[in-house]
Protein backbone atom coordinates (compact mmCIF):
# COMPACT_ATOMS: atom_id res chain seq x y z
CA UNK A 1 0.00 0.00 0.00
CA UNK A 2 1.07 3.58 -0.70
CA UNK A 3 0.21 6.80 1.12
CA UNK A 4 -1.77 7.80 -1.98
CA UNK A 5 -4.05 4.82 -1.34
CA UNK A 6 -5.05 6.34 2.02
CA UNK A 7 -6.77 9.26 0.25
CA UNK A 8 -4.43 11.88 1.67
CA UNK A 9 -4.38 15.25 -0.06
CA UNK A 10 -1.45 16.53 -2.09
CA UNK A 11 0.06 18.96 0.48
CA UNK A 12 0.38 16.07 2.94
CA UNK A 13 1.62 13.60 0.35
CA UNK A 14 4.28 16.11 -0.67
CA UNK A 15 5.39 16.51 2.95
CA UNK A 16 5.46 12.73 3.44
CA UNK A 17 7.70 12.31 0.40
CA UNK A 18 10.03 15.03 1.69
CA UNK A 19 10.33 13.10 4.95
CA UNK A 20 11.53 10.10 2.96
CA UNK A 21 8.47 7.95 3.65
CA UNK A 22 7.52 5.52 0.90
CA UNK A 23 4.99 3.13 2.42
CA UNK A 24 2.72 3.57 5.46
CA UNK A 25 3.41 1.47 8.53
CA UNK A 26 0.75 -0.98 9.79
CA UNK A 27 -0.58 1.45 12.42
CA UNK A 28 -0.84 4.18 9.79
CA UNK A 29 -2.60 1.86 7.36
CA UNK A 30 -5.14 0.85 9.99
CA UNK A 31 -5.70 4.14 11.79
CA UNK A 32 -5.65 6.85 9.11
CA UNK A 33 -8.90 5.84 7.33
CA UNK A 34 -10.84 5.76 10.61
CA UNK A 35 -9.46 9.10 11.83
CA UNK A 36 -10.31 10.69 8.48
CA UNK A 37 -13.97 9.70 8.93
CA UNK A 38 -14.09 11.27 12.39
CA UNK A 39 -14.27 8.03 14.39
CA UNK A 40 -13.01 7.82 17.95
CA UNK A 41 -10.10 5.41 18.07
CA UNK A 42 -8.01 3.30 20.43
CA UNK A 43 -4.57 2.55 19.02
CA UNK A 44 -2.39 -0.08 20.66
CA UNK A 45 1.10 0.65 19.38
CA UNK A 46 4.62 0.90 20.69
CA UNK A 47 6.92 3.87 20.29
CA UNK A 48 8.70 3.60 16.97
CA UNK A 49 5.77 2.17 14.98
CA UNK A 50 4.90 5.44 13.24
CA UNK A 51 1.87 6.23 15.37
CA UNK A 52 2.47 10.01 15.38
CA UNK A 53 1.89 10.15 11.63
CA UNK A 54 -1.08 7.80 12.13
CA UNK A 55 -2.94 10.60 13.90
CA UNK A 56 -1.15 13.75 12.72
CA UNK A 57 -1.70 13.25 8.99
CA UNK A 58 -5.48 12.63 9.11
CA UNK A 59 -5.95 15.38 11.72
CA UNK A 60 -4.19 17.89 9.47
CA UNK A 61 -6.33 16.79 6.55
CA UNK A 62 -9.55 17.17 8.53
CA UNK A 63 -8.55 20.70 9.57
CA UNK A 64 -7.73 21.62 5.97
CA UNK A 65 -11.05 20.18 4.76
CA UNK A 66 -12.91 22.18 7.42
CA UNK A 67 -11.12 25.38 6.36
CA UNK A 68 -12.12 24.68 2.76
CA UNK A 69 -15.75 24.45 3.83
CA UNK A 70 -15.32 27.85 5.51
CA UNK A 71 -14.18 29.52 2.33
CA UNK A 72 -10.54 28.46 2.39
CA UNK A 73 -9.59 30.78 5.25
CA UNK A 74 -7.60 29.17 8.08
CA UNK A 75 -9.50 29.51 11.34
CA UNK A 76 -7.18 30.54 14.16
CA UNK A 77 -8.30 28.94 17.40
CA UNK A 78 -7.31 25.75 19.21
CA UNK A 79 -8.94 22.93 17.28
CA UNK A 80 -6.63 20.06 18.28
CA UNK A 81 -5.09 19.15 21.63
CA UNK A 82 -2.47 16.41 21.93
CA UNK A 83 -1.48 15.36 25.45
CA UNK A 84 1.89 13.62 25.94
CA UNK A 85 3.65 12.44 29.11
CA UNK A 86 7.02 14.22 28.67
CA UNK A 87 8.36 17.42 27.19
CA UNK A 88 10.63 15.37 24.92
CA UNK A 89 7.73 13.45 23.40
CA UNK A 90 5.63 16.63 23.16
CA UNK A 91 8.46 18.32 21.25
CA UNK A 92 8.81 15.34 18.90
CA UNK A 93 5.08 15.31 18.18
CA UNK A 94 5.11 19.05 17.58
CA UNK A 95 8.03 18.71 15.16
CA UNK A 96 6.10 16.03 13.29
CA UNK A 97 3.04 18.26 12.95
CA UNK A 98 5.31 21.03 11.62
CA UNK A 99 6.95 18.68 9.12
CA UNK A 100 3.70 17.13 7.87
CA UNK A 101 1.91 20.48 7.78
CA UNK A 102 4.70 22.51 6.20
CA UNK A 103 2.66 23.09 3.01
CA UNK A 104 -0.40 24.31 4.90
CA UNK A 105 -1.27 27.50 6.78
CA UNK A 106 -2.04 25.67 10.03
CA UNK A 107 -0.24 26.86 13.16
CA UNK A 108 0.82 24.81 16.17
CA UNK A 109 2.71 25.25 19.42
CA UNK A 110 4.14 23.15 22.24
CA UNK A 111 3.37 23.65 25.94
CA UNK A 112 5.38 22.05 28.73
CA UNK A 113 6.72 22.88 32.19
CA UNK A 114 10.24 23.53 33.41
CA UNK A 115 10.55 26.74 31.38
CA UNK A 116 8.96 30.18 31.46
CA UNK A 117 5.35 30.13 30.35
CA UNK A 118 5.62 33.61 28.79
CA UNK A 119 6.70 32.53 25.27
CA UNK A 120 4.07 29.79 25.26
CA UNK A 121 1.34 32.25 26.24
CA UNK A 122 2.53 34.66 23.54
CA UNK A 123 2.16 31.91 20.94
CA UNK A 124 -1.36 31.17 22.15
CA UNK A 125 -2.31 34.84 21.93
CA UNK A 126 -1.11 34.99 18.33
CA UNK A 127 -3.47 32.14 17.53
CA UNK A 128 -2.77 28.44 16.95
CA UNK A 129 -4.74 25.52 15.57
CA UNK A 130 -2.85 22.68 17.27
CA UNK A 131 -1.52 22.49 20.83
CA UNK A 132 0.80 19.68 21.92
CA UNK A 133 1.13 19.74 25.70
CA UNK A 134 2.15 17.96 28.85
CA UNK A 135 -0.74 17.77 31.33
CA UNK A 136 0.74 19.77 34.23
CA UNK A 137 1.60 22.98 32.36
CA UNK A 138 -1.58 22.85 30.31
CA UNK A 139 -3.70 22.60 33.45
CA UNK A 140 -1.80 25.55 34.93
CA UNK A 141 -2.62 27.69 31.87
CA UNK A 142 -6.24 26.58 31.94
CA UNK A 143 -6.54 27.53 35.61
CA UNK A 144 -5.05 30.95 34.82
CA UNK A 145 -7.52 31.47 31.98
CA UNK A 146 -4.68 31.76 29.46
CA UNK A 147 -5.88 29.15 26.97
CA UNK A 148 -9.33 28.59 25.49
CA UNK A 149 -10.36 25.07 24.57
CA UNK A 150 -14.11 25.59 24.28
CA UNK A 151 -14.04 25.10 20.49
CA UNK A 152 -11.78 22.06 20.51
CA UNK A 153 -12.55 19.49 17.82
CA UNK A 154 -10.00 16.71 18.38
CA UNK A 155 -8.32 15.35 21.53
CA UNK A 156 -5.38 12.94 21.34
CA UNK A 157 -3.97 11.11 24.35
CA UNK A 158 -0.57 9.72 23.36
CA UNK A 159 1.19 7.05 25.43
CA UNK A 160 -1.71 6.99 27.86
CA UNK A 161 -0.22 4.16 29.92
CA UNK A 162 2.94 6.21 30.54
CA UNK A 163 0.85 9.16 31.67
CA UNK A 164 -0.91 6.82 34.08
CA UNK A 165 2.43 5.53 35.41
CA UNK A 166 3.70 9.09 35.89
CA UNK A 167 0.66 10.08 37.95
CA UNK A 168 -0.95 12.42 35.41
CA UNK A 169 -4.38 10.80 35.41
CA UNK A 170 -5.98 13.30 37.86
CA UNK A 171 -4.71 16.21 35.73
CA UNK A 172 -5.95 14.56 32.56
CA UNK A 173 -9.42 14.10 34.00
CA UNK A 174 -9.52 17.77 35.03
CA UNK A 175 -8.42 18.83 31.55
CA UNK A 176 -11.03 16.64 29.85
CA UNK A 177 -13.74 18.06 32.11
CA UNK A 178 -13.01 21.48 30.58
CA UNK A 179 -13.32 20.32 26.95
CA UNK A 180 -16.37 20.23 24.68
CA UNK A 181 -18.30 16.99 24.95
CA UNK A 182 -18.74 16.77 21.18
CA UNK A 183 -15.28 16.07 19.78
CA UNK A 184 -13.21 13.33 18.20
CA UNK A 185 -11.03 11.51 20.74
CA UNK A 186 -8.01 9.33 19.92
CA UNK A 187 -6.22 7.29 22.58
CA UNK A 188 -2.87 5.65 21.89
CA UNK A 189 -1.20 3.34 24.38
CA UNK A 190 1.29 0.49 24.37
CA UNK A 191 -0.76 -1.40 26.97
CA UNK A 192 -4.32 -1.28 28.28
CA UNK A 193 -4.24 -1.55 32.08
CA UNK A 194 -7.64 -1.40 33.83
CA UNK A 195 -7.42 2.35 34.58
CA UNK A 196 -6.82 3.14 30.90
CA UNK A 197 -9.69 0.86 29.87
CA UNK A 198 -11.95 2.71 32.30
CA UNK A 199 -10.81 6.08 30.96
CA UNK A 200 -11.43 4.94 27.39
CA UNK A 201 -14.97 3.84 28.24
CA UNK A 202 -15.58 7.24 29.81
CA UNK A 203 -14.25 9.58 27.13
CA UNK A 204 -14.56 7.71 23.81
CA UNK A 205 -17.78 7.16 21.88
CA UNK A 206 -18.13 3.90 19.93
CA UNK A 207 -14.38 3.70 19.29
CA UNK A 208 -12.70 1.51 16.74
CA UNK A 209 -9.63 -0.34 18.05
CA UNK A 210 -6.49 -1.03 16.06
CA UNK A 211 -3.40 -2.90 17.24
CA UNK A 212 -0.11 -3.56 15.51
CA UNK A 213 2.13 -5.25 18.09
CA UNK A 214 1.73 -7.45 21.17
CA UNK A 215 1.20 -5.43 24.32
CA UNK A 216 4.20 -4.77 26.57
CA UNK A 217 6.78 -5.85 23.99
CA UNK A 218 9.70 -3.82 22.71
CA UNK A 219 9.62 -2.74 19.10
CA UNK A 220 11.88 -5.12 17.20
CA UNK A 221 13.70 -2.25 15.51
CA UNK A 222 15.03 -0.94 18.84
CA UNK A 223 18.11 -2.44 20.50
CA UNK A 224 18.37 -1.79 24.24
CA UNK A 225 21.43 -2.00 26.49
CA UNK A 226 21.88 -1.28 30.18
CA UNK A 227 24.96 0.30 31.77
CA UNK A 228 25.37 0.10 35.54
CA UNK A 229 27.16 3.17 36.86
CA UNK A 230 27.35 5.23 40.05
CA UNK A 231 25.00 8.22 40.04
CA UNK A 232 27.86 10.71 40.10
CA UNK A 233 29.37 9.16 36.96
CA UNK A 234 26.22 9.27 34.80
CA UNK A 235 27.18 12.48 33.02
CA UNK A 236 30.71 11.19 32.28
CA UNK A 237 29.28 7.96 30.89
CA UNK A 238 26.89 9.88 28.68
CA UNK A 239 29.71 12.02 27.32
CA UNK A 240 31.79 8.89 26.68
CA UNK A 241 28.96 7.24 24.77
CA UNK A 242 28.31 10.32 22.67
CA UNK A 243 32.03 10.79 21.93
CA UNK A 244 33.22 7.25 21.34
CA UNK A 245 30.41 4.72 21.11
CA UNK A 246 29.34 3.55 17.68
CA UNK A 247 25.62 4.29 18.00
CA UNK A 248 23.23 4.81 15.08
Amino acid sequence: MRFEDLQLIQPLLRAVRQQGYTEPTPIQTQAIPHVLTGRDLIGLAQTGTGKTAAFALPILQRLIDADTRHGGKTRCFVQVLVLAPTRELASQISESFSAYGQHTQLRQTTIFGGVSQRPQVSELKRGVNIVVATPGRLLDLMNQGLIRLDRLEVLVLDEADRMLDMGFMPDIKRIIAGLPVRRQTLLFSATMPPDIEQLARTILVDPVQVAVAPESTTVEAIEQRVFFVEKGDKRKLLQHLLDDYNMH
